[in-house]
């Protein structure tokens, strides 16, 4: 089957150019060769046209939070994929830019030679403005292909203010979208053809990255404007990690998900969240495994479409509640991206959140903490400062810990507006999962974002949801997970 064109958005209005000399599909969010329905669109138009495929995979350095630790993870993404192109019938160009600009250029001078061109839709604002920029210096088409979830962003008209809304809206429309797949391999027709010839000049103004960026201790990465302080975290990112990671969940940890997920201590999460932000795995490689682990069939969804957290499903309570985070959160959050650019500012939160926040900015803090204190995990608090050092050492933060650590922070800032920017900073420079719609959504949620009021009212939260060191202490066991990770 062809890729949706619900997934599938026209950019300019040029057409396609029948004598140009390849397919250029252009890869920087859904960066893996398998379950991408944008390689497959490519992949369409290379056979539609008859003219070779160029995959060409991108690294910036001009990011904000580019630094040492997301490129080594990103370059663990960009070596399976050069291994994995091997015998394939198209050429694949990664590309780390060495200085600002350097990735327009390249995408520029290519698109002069190329029949169209295809690129990942990624609803963060920075991204969507780079693809309409480029549509318009290209003199050929430009399509941005939607390979971001189970419900094609386009599949619904509104934002959704809360998991509940947009659950009723899932259950209700999800199927058709669930039963089309992207390809596992849309590489492996042979009918494409052998891969293109670059011009001389590609290779010598924009060189494409070698071993001293895909192989080795990436000494090169030294020479780069970007953080040189936050060191690579012990994960390896890349499709084959991705793939390795959900294995050992569907296998060890699925069956405990539901009633120890909330637990520090015992792990059973995915830790799937890295490979999702990089686009190393797809959310619907991950649903279709899961499906076949617990032999689904659509025959098992239940008629009532009510927005029941459990029970629609027809599948196990600990699948279901996987397929709730993975599917219902991730792309509540993905949606509100698109449909809303001030995701991550203070005025972006629902009115009653800013109303209650503004109310309760001039309490009294029992704590204030400086970014540096919060950075280095130097706060009263040892669960707090264990969670910080899992972040910053690990890269990671268990899912349950993340809420905790966002509420504390707001606690402990002078005003909300400073407590958000803090979030953010810390989130994106150390989460191997940061910079992503997930990001923005969940410290929202700290802020009241998808959430309801609550009573009664706390000094500095409002009408926030309260939550503390203690309480959560009561909840989970973390005497071990505060030992393993003090500073």
């Amino acid at each position: 089957m062809p890729v949706p064109d619900i997934r599938i958005e026209t950019c300019n209005n040029h057409p396609p150019r029948n004598d140009g000399s390849y397919i250029l599909y252009w890869m920087h969010t859904a960066r893996r060769l398998g379950w991408n329905f944008a390689l497959q669109r490519a992949a369409e138009w290379a056979k539609k046209l008859q003219r070779p495929l160029l995959i060409v995979e991108t690294l910036p350095c001009a990011s904000p939070h580019a630094n040492l630790r997301h490129h080594h993870f990103a370059l663990d993404g960009m070596a399976d994929n050069a291994r994995s192109m091997a015998g394939h019938l198209a050429a694949y160009y990664p590309f780390v830019e060495r200085k600002p600009g350097q990735i327009s250029e390249l995408l520029t001078e290519l698109g002069k030679t190329a029949s169209m061109v295809v690129t990942d839709l990624h609803p963060l604002r920075e991204a969507l403005r780079d693809t309409q920029q480029l549509a318009a210096r290209l003199p050929v088409l430009l399509e941005r292909v939607d390979s971001n979830g189970i419900l094609p962003l386009k599949a619904a008209d509104r934002e959704f203010t809360t998991a509940y809304s947009l659950r009723r809206f899932l259950q209700r429309n999800v199927l058709p979208h669930l039963l089309h797949m992207p390809l596992a391999d849309p590489l492996a027709d042979a009918s494409l053809m052998p891969p293109p010839t670059l011009p001389t000049n590609i290779y010598e103004h924009w060189p494409a990255a070698g071993d001293d960026f895909l192989t080795g201790k990436r000494g090169a990465l030294r020479d780069l404007p970007i953080g040189q302080h936050t060191g690579s975290a012990a994960i390896k990112g890349g499709s084959d990690s991705a793939c390795q990671a959900l294995d050992v969940f569907l296998r060890e940890h699925l069956a405990l998900y539901e009633s120890h997920r909330n637990q520090p201590q015992r792990d059973v999460t995915s830790g799937l969240s890295p490979f999702l932000r990089w686009g190393h795995i797809s959310s619907h490689q991950i649903v279709q495994r899961l499906l076949d682990h617990e032999s689904w069939h659509p025959s098992n969804l239940s008629l009532e479409t009510r927005g029941q957290r459990s029970g629609w499903w027809g599948l196990s309570t600990n699948a279901e509640a996987f397929l709730d985070q993975l599917i219902t959160w991730r792309e509540l959050g993905y949606l509100f991206c698109l449909w809303r650019d001030d995701y991550d500012r203070f005025d972006g939160l629902p009115d009653w959140a800013q109303a209650t926040l503004l109310d309760h900015a001039a309490d009294p803090r029992p704590y204030l903490y400086n970014r540096q204190e919060l950075d280095t995990g130097q706060t009263h608090d040892p669960l707090w400062n264990a969670a910080q050092m899992q972040l910053v050492r690990e890269g990671q933060l268990h899912n349950y810990l993340r809420m905790l650590w966002g509420k504390k922070i707001l606690q402990w800032s002078a005003t909300p507006q400073q407590a958000m920017a803090t979030m953010i900073e810390l989130n994106d420079r150390y989460a191997l999962d940061g910079c992503d719609p997930n990001s923005y959504s969940g410290i929202g949620w700290v802020l009241g974002r998808f959430d309801r009021a609550w009573g009664p009212q706390r000094p500095i939260f409002g009408k926030i949801r309260y939550m503390s060191s203690r309480n959560t202490a009561r909840k989970v066991a973390v005497d071990q997970y505060i030992a393993r990770y003090q500073p």
